[in-house]
């Protein structure tokens, strides 16, 4: 069994920052690829950004030059460093891997959510 944990999600403020962190734990042999997506009420689920395992990122346009992805592949952990935030980032923030674990099998999977507020 494998589990990602989101965590970081607070209320903060229009121009505020947040680090958000994605731990993956279990059955992991690797980590290729992961990402960040978000959800804001009533809307679907967007890409915010993702990452392999050598380090190549892809930030959406939406949030270029205020979000940033990295992951440290020792710990299995990934990270979203969120700055000038904007009440339009106000979404709950999902973490999605593809995980190869001890079965040799390589499935998709997803947190729980970490709820992100921007308002002043």
């Amino acid at each position: 069994q494998v589990q990602l944990v989101e965590s970081g999600g607070d209320l903060v403020q229009p121009g505020g920052s947040l680090r958000l962190s994605c731990a993956a734990s279990g059955s992991i042999v690797s980590i290729y690829h992961m990402a960040w997506y978000r959800q804001a009420p009533g809307k679907r689920r967007d890409l915010v950004a993702s990452i392999t395992s050598s380090g190549r990122s892809q930030i959406m346009d939406s949030v270029t030059g205020r979000f940033t992805i990295s992951r440290d592949n020792a710990k299995n952990t990934m990270f979203l460093q969120m700055n000038s935030l904007k009440p339009e980032d106000t979404a709950v923030y999902y973490c999605n891997a593809d995980v190869t674990s001890h079965s040799g099998m390589t499935e998709n999977y997803w947190g729980q959510g970490t709820q992100v507020t921007v308002s002043s």
